[in-house]
């Protein structure tokens, strides 16, 4: 029963559509920290950015993919992005794709002054650039439209594709639980050994210890004539 739950569930998150849709105000600044949205992706997925910003004068918004390894991987960088934009990258590793964004403040926007109002009070309120992002991952990145009418495709064909798609994903992500499963596995045998090396150690310890006690005390107490 609890094995059925598990597959259930399983097919369940994978059967759900892997999109992303995120609307956000992005205030500017002169060095600007980067707003990241992260998204769990597997090796060799397909991961696509729509990016829609508004305009704003005297800022510039720049995209950057990366991923959650050690490295830091960049996958895309796109400097001053208008309207919309879509970018198309790939997952080189499993884990974590960032999509960063930046609203650079422009030089010239710091000479403004608005009587005796700061102008970064006036920046903060007046000049927040709003950002519409789609983040679709897998089968979901797919255009299978575009794939119907290149291959001449049937309604039919085309959701077979898409099932196609679809049943790759949960293969792939099973084959992902398992490797995980077998890394866990290997792990725990690992741990468990060097806790069995350190009890034997431990043991080992305390028994010579106390053989080196009893032949110490021996000697002591024959030389303070206690035992003969």
């Amino acid at each position: 029963m609890t094995s059925r739950r598990t597959l259930s569930f399983l097919l369940f998150v994978l059967l759900t559509p892997l999109v992303s849709a995120i609307k956000l105000a992005l205030p500017p600044a002169r060095v600007p920290a980067p707003k990241c949205i992260w998204n769990a992706v597997h090796t060799h997925a397909l991961v696509i950015v729509t990016a829609n910003v508004s305009p704003g004068p005297s800022q510039r918004v720049d995209i950057e993919i990366i991923d959650s390894t050690p490295q830091r991987n960049v996958y895309l960088s796109k400097r001053d992005v208008k309207g919309e934009t879509r970018l198309a990258v790939t997952a080189h590793a499993e884990g974590e794709v960032g999509v960063c964004l930046k609203n650079w403040l422009s030089p010239e926007a710091g000479m403004l002054r608005l009587s005796t109002v700061d102008v970064k009070t006036t920046l903060a309120r007046n000049m927040t650039r709003t950002i519409d992002l789609d983040i679709d991952i897998g089968v979901d990145a797919v255009d299978y439209n575009a794939i119907a009418n290149q291959e001449s495709l049937s309604g039919l064909e085309t959701e077979m594709r898409k099932l196609e798609g679809v049943v790759k994903e949960i293969e792939d992500e099973l084959d992902y639980l398992k490797k995980r499963e077998e890394r866990f596995a290997t792990t725990n045998l690992s741990t468990n050994q060097r806790v069995q090396n350190f009890a034997w150690f431990t043991l080992f310890s305390l028994i010579g210890l106390g053989v080196w006690q009893i032949f110490h005390l021996r000697a002591y107490f024959k030389r303070k004539y206690l035992i003969d």
